[in-house]
C-alpha cells in the first residue's frame, strides 16, 4: 500500500492531490459590455527600491514560502506605508548571514522614503510574513513578523521606532510560523494572536532535493515538501492585558494536533454571532474552520460547514484567504487559493455555518486552474459597490521551465469582476498590460495609498522587485472610507463589523489583521458606491457589542469613527492611551 501510495505521488507531483476534471463545458467568462479599472505599475516612479532575496534553484521549500507583505500606518499621519519582508537562501542562513526587510515612509505625494535603520526593523529573522495590532492597545499599530526559527513582535514607540519586545511578551513559538493574525476572540479590550505554522523544518537536517517520490513534480527533480515532512502545529496566544501573552493553543482546541500544514489565517465573525472565529488555509491537507464557542473554546467544523475540502470531496494545496459578504447577503464568504491544477475555492456562506463551494457556478474556478496561486482580496476595485477577486500567481519550482507540460515559473495574475449576480466575469486581459507581466509572486495588499478613494494594489515578488499596481478607477463612480478607533473595544477595533446602506444598497465589513498570502492589507474599511452621492446610515458593531449609527454622509470623504462617539475630527484618529 506505502508502495503504491509512493508511485502516485511520483507521477502526480510532489505534496499536492490528484487534480479534479472540471465539470463539462467549464470555462472563464470574459467580461463583456463593462468598464474595467486600469491597474499600472508605478513601482519604479514610487521610489520603492527593494528585491527580496532569492535561491536561483529553490532546492529547499522553505526558500520558496517567503514574500509577504505588510499595509502599516505606523506614523498614524493618515498616509499608509508598507513593510516588505525577506529571508535568506539556506545557504545564507547556515552562514549565519540574514537578509534585509524593508519600511518605506509614504511621502503623501506618490513617492516612498525607505526608513528601515530608523525603525530599528531589518533583520527581525528568517522572515515569512505577519500581521498588524496594536496589542497594548496605545494607538500606535505593532508589528508581528513570522519566520523560521522564532518570531519577533515589534512594538511601536510613536515616534518612528520599535523595539523587539518577543520575549517579554512570549510570543515567539520557534517553529516555521507562515500566517498570523490578530484578533479579540474573547471580548476582553485586547487583541489576541493566532499563528499557523507549516512544516518542521530543520536547517541542520535538510531534505535532500530530489532524493524521494515526495520530492519529484512531473517527473523532475524538485524541492521536498511539504508532504513528506512533518506538520509544526499552530498557537493561538491569549494578550494578558499586560503586555503580555499566554499560549492557550491546546485549552483552545487549535493547535493543529494533526499536523496539518498552515499557511494563510484570518478571523471573522461567520456566523453573525458577534464572537470572530478563525480561518486557516492549509496545504494539501483540509483547512481548518474554528467555531467561536465563547469561554476560550472553539470547536473545529471544517468538514461538516463544508470548508475543509472542495465541494467534490478534495484536499487542495490551500495557500492565501479572503473573506467578504461578496453577494451582499449579510454572511462572510470565504475565498482560498489553491496550487496548480486545483481551482481557487470560493465558499458561498449560507448561514448556520453552513458554506457551500460554488467556485464553478460563480466563474472562478477555471481562470485560475494553470496557476500556482497565493496571496489574494476581495476589494471594490471599481467602486460599483460589489466586491471583486484578486489574486497573485507564481510557480514554487524554477524546474518547471524545463517541462513540456507549459507551465512556467514566472505567471501572470488574476482578476475577476463581481457581476452582481453571485457570479464574476475574468478581467485578466483588460485591466492593463501590467497585471499580464509574468512574475513570482507572493503576498498581496489591498490598500488606498494615495488617497484618492481607489483601492491600490501591493505585491511582494520572489526573483525580482515588488510591484505597485495604482487604480486608477472609474469616472462618476463614489466611494467612502472609514478609519474606527475602539475605547471598550481594542484600539484598532479589529473584528469591528460595518454595515452601509447608500442607493439602495446595503453592504457589510469587517476590520481584520492578517490574511490573503501572510501580507496585511489596510485596515481602513472601503466601500465603493456606484453613483449614489452620499450614505444614508452606517452602522458600527464594535468587538465590545455597543453599537454606533451614523447618518447622511457625503460620498468621496474619509471618515473617523471613535467607538462611543461617532464621527471624530480630524479624519486621521490621533493615538491616545486606552
Amino acid at each position: 500500500m506505502l508502495l503504491q501510495v509512493a508511485l502516485c505521488l511520483d507521477v502526480l507531483g510532489q505534496a499536492h492531490s490528484a487534480p479534479s476534471a472540471p465539470p463539462a463545458g467549464a470555462r472563464s467568462r470574459a467580461c463583456k459590455n463593462r468598464t474595467v479599472p486600469q491597474l499600472t505599475d508605478i513601482t519604479s516612479a514610487s521610489g520603492i527600491r527593494f528585491n527580496h532575496v532569492a535561491a536561483p534553484e529553490k532546492k529547499y521549500i522553505v526558500e520558496s514560502m517567503s514574500g509577504g507583505v505588510l499595509v502599516v500606518d505606523y506614523d498614524r499621519d493618515g498616509w499608509p506605508d508598507i513593510y516588505f519582508t525577506n529571508a535568506p537562501t539556506v545557504e545564507m542562513a547556515l552562514k549565519g548571514e540574514k537578509a534585509k526587510g524593508s519600511l518605506f515612509h509614504n511621502n503623501h505625494d506618490g513617492t516612498f522614503t525607505d526608513v528601515t535603520e530608523k525603525a530599528g526593523i531589518g533583520s527581525p529573522c528568517f522572515a515569512m510574513g505577519g500581521a498588524v495590532g496594536d496589542y497594548n492597545n496605545d494607538g500606535w499599530p505593532d508589528l508581528y513578523i513570522t519566520c523560521l526559527g522564532g518570531n519577533v513582535l515589534y512594538r511601536n514607540n510613536g515616534n518612528g521606532t520599535f523595539t523587539d519586545v518577543t520575549k517579554q511578551a512570549g510570543v515567539a513559538d520557534g517553529r516555521w510560523s507562515t500566517g498570523a493574525a490578530f484578533g479579540d476572540f474573547d471580548g476582553d479590550g485586547f487583541v489576541d494572536l493566532m499563528v499557523s505554522n507549516y512544516v518542521d523544518f530543520k536547517l541542520n537536517d535538510l531534505p535532500g532535493f530530489g532524493k524521494s517520490p515526495t520530492c519529484k513534480f512531473r517527473g523532475i527533480d524538485v524541492q521536498c515538501g511539504p508532504r513528506g515532512l512533518k506538520g509544526a502545529g499552530d498557537s493561538l496566544f491569549h494578550n494578558n492585558g499586560d503586555g503580555t501573552f499566554t499560549d492557550i493553543s491546546k485549552a483552545a482546541g487549535v493547535d493543529d494536533p494533526a499536523g496539518y500544514y498552515g499557511l494563510g489565517v484570518v478571523w471573522s465573525d461567520f456566523g453573525n454571532s458577534g464572537r470572530p472565529d478563525i480561518y486557516v488555509a492549509d496545504d494539501s491537507t483540509p483547512n481548518y474552520l474554528y467555531r467561536n464557542m465563547g469561554k476560550g473554546k472553539f470547536n473545529e467544523i471544517g468538514l461538516e460547514s463544508g470548508t475543509a475540502v472542495s465541494g467534490d470531496g478534495s484536499e487542495q494545496g490551500s495557500m492565501g484567504v479572503a473573506v467578504a459578504d461578496y453577494n451582499h447577503t449579510g454572511r462572510f464568504s470565504i475565498y482560498v487559493t489553491n496550487f496548480a491544477d486545483e481551482f481557487n475555492t470560493l465558499y458561498r456562506n449560507d448561514g448556520s455555518y453552513s458554506f457551500t463551494d460554488v467556485s464553478y457556478d460563480a466563474g472562478v474556478a477555471v481562470a485560475s486552474l494553470p496557476y500556482v496561486k497565493w496571496g489574494t482580496t476581495f476589494a471594490d476595485l471599481d467602486n460599483d459597490g460589489w466586491p471583486d477577486l484578486f489574486s497573485v500567481n507564481g510557480h514554487v519550482y524554477p524546474q518547471v521551465d524545463t517541462t513540456p507540460s507549459g507551465a512556467r515559473y514566472r505567471e501572470v495574475a488574476n482578476l475577476l469582476m463581481n457581476d452582481h449576480d453571485g457570479t464574476f466575469c475574468d478581467a485578466g486581459n483588460l485591466a492593463g498590460a501590467a497585471i499580464r507581466e509574468p512574475r513570482v509572486s507572493r503576498g498581496l495588499a489591498a490598500v488606498d495609498l494615495d488617497n484618492d478613494g481607489n483601492i491600490d494594489l501591493v505585491v511582494e515578488n520572489l526573483d525580482g522587485s515588488p510591484t505597485i499596481l495604482h487604480n486608477q478607477g472609474i469616472p462618476g463612480t463614489h466611494w467612502v472610507t472609514l478609519e474606527l478607533a475602539g475605547t471598550k473595544s481594542n484600539r484598532l477595533a479589529l473584528g469591528a463589523r460595518v454595515t452601509i446602506t447608500a442607493g439602495g444598497v446595503t453592504q457589510m465589513d469587517e476590520v481584520r489583521s492578517g490574511g490573503s498570502y501572510l501580507s496585511q492589507s489596510d485596515l481602513r474599511i472601503h466601500f465603493g458606491l456606484g453613483k449614489a452621492e452620499k450614505v444614508d446610515s452606517v452602522e458600527v458593531r464594535w468587538p465590545s457589542g455597543h453599537v454606533d449609527t451614523l447618518h447622511d454622509l457625503r460620498s468621496d470623504h474619509f471618515y473617523s469613527v471613535l467607538e462611543g462617539s461617532g464621527l471624530v475630527v480630524p479624519a486621521s484618529i490621533a493615538p491616545t492611551g486606552k
